[in-house]
């Protein structure tokens, strides 16, 4: 048996050891796996109409991936970004953004990345993502080839054992019915009600052209996730310390060190002109908060966005071989905790502003941005004290920014922004009204403003109510046109803030109706705001 089997000219010692498993690799619960992601993205987002639909893809495409990778990595970064993806899921379901489904992608793709046993910095998901295209097709190629050799698997002698019998039973039965009209009659009808609820399957599924190229799309870049062409071994070891070579002393030490001494002066200088002038003194009337405080801010991020990479620069290359470079080191030290100082002087100027006439969203993008400098220079400390190269600084650099972005999309930020000026509203500092009168408020800041239906202040009061009653004209028609889209379009966020609303609905009622007296009350409001602009 052995010998006649491996003198069959047409069948090779190794087509033989990759028939026995058919699909090799590639094995049929990928394939299920792929099928249903294609499946899932169909009902979700081709079809879908919202959030909710796309928080229910990037769950079930996470689970899918781990599932359908058969060599899969286990590794800390993949609980972390696993959890990342289930809480912007959890907040695409409660109010939705562009922003989180961008990241919800990236997120996804960072999860490949880690269960092919990379740790996901932003390069590897980057090469990952500009990969998985050609990495499908060439995963499709080995689909093809698998189901070849099945296909000359089933038309061997030994499967027509099989084959030929059930092909028998088929034919020979559908005889049997034909030669019974009580049978006919039977089936006929049964046959006839199942082609009827086909049909209106396919009427109601409405089957496009373009949702086959969706479906061959998803199933490409699931294919090329499952199974990349970049593997773990082919990919450089970010993690790596510094390997000093032989000391020597480099020929920019002394350009680096006079820097380091300049810049530590002057710094010195500057932080000491920061402190008395903004720090201990009060603000006289028609201080200039928009230049000290937004401007002014912005160009210290500016400076210590710079201070970072001059520090980077510095300590990098032949200067890491100088025997000289702990007097290097102790410069920087004294420079890093002068940068930390300015790093707080930036974050008062924000809080002198948010003082002076509430907060915004763009202030809350400012405490972003700053805390992420803050965080890059951190790193640029620790590099330099624990001998990093500077690959590794940039690989975390890179998260620590994707980290912000991602906390930022997470983050309510009009429904906090609101909140903090309510309540300094009520507390009588009225200038934060500024904020609400002026400024256009997304459906979280909205919700947190009925509390001023009691202001004591007409215009703040009449004016608040006047934009609950226009947000919950157009809520309502968003929430019977997701009703009608179905779950995939389902906000959890629009159900409370009806409820919210209807609660009181007693003082913003009069305005819902009468269009000239909303838009009265809101020109009002907008007017008496405006003189704290």
């Amino acid at each position: 048996m052995a010998s006649s089997f491996s003198t069959n000219p047409e069948i090779t010692t190794q087509e033989a050891r990759d028939e026995s498993r058919p699909w090799g690799d590639a094995g049929i619960s990928e394939l299920v796996v792929i099928l249903v992601t294609a499946l899932l993205a169909d009902i979700t987002i081709y079809r879908g109409h919202g959030y909710a639909g796309l928080a229910v893809f990037f769950l079930g495409a996470l689970g899918l991936l781990y599932v359908g990778k058969k060599r899969r990595q286990i590794h800390w970064s993949l609980w972390i970004v696993g959890g990342m993806l289930a809480l912007l899921a959890a907040r695409l379901v409660w109010y939705g953004s562009p922003l989180q489904v961008i990241f919800g992608f990236v997120l996804l793709i960072a999860f490949a990345t880690a269960l092919d046993g990379r740790t996901p910095f932003l390069l590897a998901v980057l090469a990952m993502a500009s990969q998985m295209v050609l990495a499908g097709f060439q995963a499709f190629g080995e689909y093809a080839f698998r189901l070849h050799r099945v296909g000359r698997k089933l038309h061997r002698p030994g499967m027509s054992n099989f084959t030929f019998p059930a092909l028998a039973f088929v034919v020979f039965s559908l005889l049997f019915v034909l030669a019974n009209p009580d049978a006919v009659r039977f089936f006929g009808r049964q046959v006839t009600v199942f082609l009827a609820e086909v049909s209106e399957w396919f009427v109601r599924m409405a089957l496009r052209p373009t949702e086959f190229v969706f479906w061959i799309v998803v199933a490409i870049i699931m294919s090329g996730l499952l199974r990349p062409i970049l593997r773990s071994s082919s990919m450089p070891a970010f993690d790596r310390s510094v390997a000093n070579g032989a000391a020597a002393e480099a020929p920019l030490f002394l350009a680096f060190r006079n820097t380091l001494v300049t810049l530590i002066g002057l710094f010195a200088v500057y932080l000491a002109y920061e402190f008395h002038t903004l720090w201990i003194r009060d603000f006289p009337e028609g201080f200039y908060y928009a230049g000290y405080a937004h401007e002014g801010a912005a160009w210290l991020t500016v400076a210590l966005a710079l201070a970072t990479l001059i520090l980077s620069l510095v300590f990098s290359g032949q200067i890491l071989d100088d025997p000289r470079l702990p007097r290097l080191r102790r410069l920087a030290w004294i420079w890093s905790l002068q940068n930390l100082l300015l790093s707080l002087s930036v974050y008062n100027r924000l809080l002198i502003y948010i003082e002076f006439n509430g907060m915004t969203r763009m202030r809350i993008v400012g405490l972003f941005g700053i805390s992420v400098v803050v965080v890059g220079f951190l790193l640029v400390v620790w590099k330099i004290a624990s001998g990093k190269g500077f690959p590794w600084l940039i690989q975390r650099q890179m998260w620590a920014l994707a980290l912000a972005i991602y906390l930022f999309a997470l983050t309510p930020v009009d429904g906090i922004a609101a909140s903090y000026n309510v309540r300094r509203i009520l507390h009588g500092d009225l200038s934060a009204s500024m904020q609400i009168g002026v400024h256009p408020l997304d459906l979280e800041g909205i919700l947190a403003l009925p509390p001023l239906l009691d202001s004591s202040t007409a215009e703040i009061r009449e004016g608040v109510a006047a934009l609950i009653a226009e947000r919950y004209t157009d809520l309502k028609s968003d929430y019977q046109r997701h009703q009608q889209a179905g779950w995939t379009a389902y906000q959890r966020s629009d159900e409370i803030a009806l409820s919210r609303f209807d609660a009181v609905s007693s003082a913003w009622k009069p305005y819902e109706l009468n269009l000239p007296k909303r838009q009265a009350a809101i020109q009002r409001f907008h007017t008496y705001a405006y003189q704290w602009y």
